[in-house]
């Protein structure tokens, strides 16, 4: 019995606000145009540029045309990684490429 009514008055109320009409909309204005030189960025081009500092030394790894990793080694310095892991261009960086996930791995049977 509990359901029907709470059936009834649920749609009930999704009647009454069906029946409401929808506010008042306005149209958007135009967007404003571009800043200068954007348009002029070619489609191989990267739009972000990542400027090491100066004796830095910078390894890309590529996937195809694709940027996925770039290997950074500081001067006198350990390397560190930025992965790109979503391929949406939001750098991680990672001190290590080991991500500490073990097999678990055990002797079924060893032979003599």
């Amino acid at each position: 019995m509990r359901r029907l009514l709470l059936c009834c008055v649920l749609g009930a109320a999704a009647a009454a606000f069906a029946q409401q009409p929808p506010p008042k909309l306005e149209p958007l204005s135009e967007p404003p145009p571009p800043p200068p030189g954007v348009s002029d960025i070619g489609a191989d081009e990267p739009r972000v540029r990542i400027t090491p500092q100066e004796g830095d030394k910078v390894e890309e790894i590529r996937d195809g045309a694709r940027v996925i990793m770039l290997k950074v080694t500081p001067p006198g310095g350990a390397p560190y990684y930025l992965v790109d892991t979503t391929g949406s261009g939001n750098w991680m960086r990672r001190d290590s490429l080991d991500d500490g996930v073990r097999v678990p791995m055990w002797p079924i049977y060893t032979f003599d």
